[in-house]
């Protein structure tokens, strides 16, 4: 591995838990490992981290906010007055893809949060600790106050990344709105980066459609937050023109309590839920791992069967059971009920005789013992 400046591998390193989990049984059997390098103390990684967390978020504001500035810019600069759905559409493909190019760039450096919602929720499930979790919201706080500056001085007009609630929508409307957005948000960002899996590597994608579909819902209603960092930057520069910003403060952190606990719930591991079930007041346990296993591997052969294959081996299975039955009930060449009647066939020979009987009703034969006479 290269030499980087900071070590950058080394901020983030809940990437490699897992593998180190799994091998912990083999390198207590293997051999004296070689002396590692020394790890950053805590706290210096803790600090640069975050301010590696303040890049990322720099960046991914300062490309959402700049395909929101120019589809305002192109609506007032064109003739004919374009629909709201495209502008809708083109916003929300900002900040989708803005993220997931963001977050696949910073995800291995220092997880790629870029949002204190996402960090909060990411403290309750204890995956960061506390120190952390406050320098990453400052830096988010700073960074979307810097990408909204540098949108406002870049670009011509007045800053169109404001968010507040549209006509006809109450501040309990946009606060359950921002709710849960914000907590389906936290789920993808648990679900498929949290947790380690295949398609880990692929967890921006997933993230970032996300983020797309949101906005595709919230735009019209509340501007769609999401993400306070995301709605304080603009409100700062433009000297708080709203006075609904606690809605963006409010909302995505209860959003932020709702997808953690939602994660512990199908995790099954938080002290919490295993007080309820010992308490009796969780009667079922989830551990979504069992519900349907098996998803996440790559080996061929646990695929599901050739269906036609299947099909034909129901159609012989049919076919030698129908089979089966005929031979069991004497064949088609039976005879009449009549003859089908209890009748006792005698043969002379060997000093004895068989009786054989014939069942009336299902035409099956039965050999009874044989009935030793003796001659005079």
């Amino acid at each position: 591995m290269p030499i980087l400046p900071y070590r950058l591998w080394r901020f983030n390193r809940q990437n490699t838990q897992s593998t180190e989990a799994d091998a912990g049984t083999l390198a207590a059997s293997a051999a004296t490992p070689a002396p590692a390098r020394p790890v950053l103390s805590p706290r210096r990684s803790d600090f640069m981290a975050a301010l590696l967390e303040y890049i990322g978020t720099t960046v991914f504001l300062t490309l959402a906010y700049g395909g929101t500035q120019a589809a305002q810019g192109e609506n007032y600069a064109s003739a004919s007055t374009s629909s709201d759905i495209e502008r809708v559409m083109y916003i929300a493909l900002s900040f989708g893809f803005s993220l997931l190019v963001s977050a696949w760039l910073f995800f291995r450096v220092t997880g790629g949060l870029f949002n204190p919602n996402v960090s909060l929720a990411l403290l309750l499930t204890g995956i960061i600790g506390p120190v952390r979790f406050v320098l990453y919201c400052i830096a988010q706080l700073l960074g979307g106050i810097t990408a909204a500056a540098l949108i406002l001085a870049l670009t011509p007009g007045p800053l169109a990344s404001n968010t507040f609630l549209q006509p006809g929508i109450n501040s309990a409307q946009g606060v359950f709105i921002e709710m849960f957005i914000t907590s389906f948000l936290v789920i993808a960002v648990l679900m498929l980066a949290a947790e380690k899996h295949n398609t880990t590597p692929f967890a921006p994608v997933g993230i970032g459609l996300t983020l797309f579909v949101c906005h595709l819902w919230a735009i019209f209603y509340t501007g769609c937050g999401m993400n306070t960092a995301r709605s304080f930057g603009p409100a700062v520069v433009t000297g708080f023109p709203y006075g609904s910003q606690w809605v963006y403060w409010v909302g995505p952190c209860l959003g932020s309590f709702l997808g953690a606990g939602f994660y512990a719930l199908l995790k099954q591991y938080a002290p919490g839920i295993w007080l309820l079930r010992c308490a009796h007041l969780l009667p079922f346990s989830f551990q979504y791992w069992r519900l349907n296993p098996g998803q996440d591997t790559v080996v061929h052969s646990a695929s599901p069967p050739d269906p036609l294959k299947a099909v034909k081996t129901v159609v012989r299975r049919s076919a030698s059971r129908g089979s089966g039955s005929r031979r069991e009930n004497g064949g088609p060449n039976n005879g009449s009920l009549e003859q089908n009647a209890r009748r006792v066939s005698s043969t002379e020979g060997g000093g004895g005789a068989t009786r054989v009987r014939y069942d009336a009703h299902n035409g099956s034969r039965r050999r009874s013992s044989a009935l030793i006479r003796l001659k005079p």
